[in-house]
Formats: C-alpha cells, structure tokens, sequence
C-alpha cells in the first residue's frame, strides 16, 4: 500500500461569515485553480498545529481551528486532505506562497471561483451545495 501523505486544508471564516478562497500560482498543473488553503502535516504534528502553522506561512495569519469537517479527500499522488472550520484570530490574509490570489466569498459565492478537482468534494462537504 502507497504512503498517506497528510494534507489539512482550512475552511476559514471571517467575521462575516465568508470564505477564504486561495488561487494556486503553483506548481503549474494547478495554476490558476482555487482552494482552501492548507498544507502537509508534519510527521508527528497534530493536524490542528499543522493547520495553523500553515496558514501563518501561506497567508501570514494567525488562525485556528475550530472544528473537523467529517470525511478524507483524496488529492492524487499518495495526497489526503483533511478539512478544519478554522476562525482568524489576527492578521489580513495575503499570498505569500503558492497562491497568487485570495477572495472572501459570501455564503451564496461559494461556487463563483472554479476550485480545483480535488477541493470540490471537500467545499461540498461544508454544506454549501453548488449553485
């Protein structure tokens, strides 16, 4: 059996209740495609320490994880992401590495960006049908 490489990816909120959507600039065969963002567990590190540290790195904030989102996502290449709720605590998103956009979408944009494949599932297990 293939390794399991452990991914978290975060369904991180703002205030307002919108989401935070993160477009890959890289590598090139997910460019331009949207996700949530997130990163691979390190071994030994527990996936909300890893989600956190991820987002500080990727986005330059300080956030956390509230809750797990039921289900493993398959992202190809031996990849398995897991899906936290994560609440910002400080900081403004920004792209600092492998993204090139951000959006906060409203509950009822969710589906306006076109995410990646593999997200797909992931965004749909957060309750918010596509359009």
């Amino acid at each position: 059996m293939a390794e399991r490489i452990m991914v978290v990816g975060a369904a991180l909120y703002d205030d307002a209740g919108r989401l935070l959507a993160a477009r890959r600039s890289a590598p090139v065969d997910l460019a331009g495609g949207w996700e949530l963002p997130g990163g691979k567990v390190e071994p030994g590190e527990r996936d909300e320490d890893a989600l956190a540290r991820e987002l500080k790195e990727e986005l330059g904030v300080d956030a956390e994880a509230v809750a797990r989102v039921p289900g493993e996502f398959p992202l190809g290449r031996g990849y398995v992401m897991r899906v936290w709720r994560a609440r910002l605590l400080a900081g403004e998103p920004r792209p600092l590495q492998d993204h090139d956009a951000l959006r906060w979408l409203e509950p009822d944009a969710v589906w306006s960006v076109p995410w990646l494949p593999a997200d797909v599932p992931a965004v749909r297990a957060l309750g918010v049908p596509p359009a």
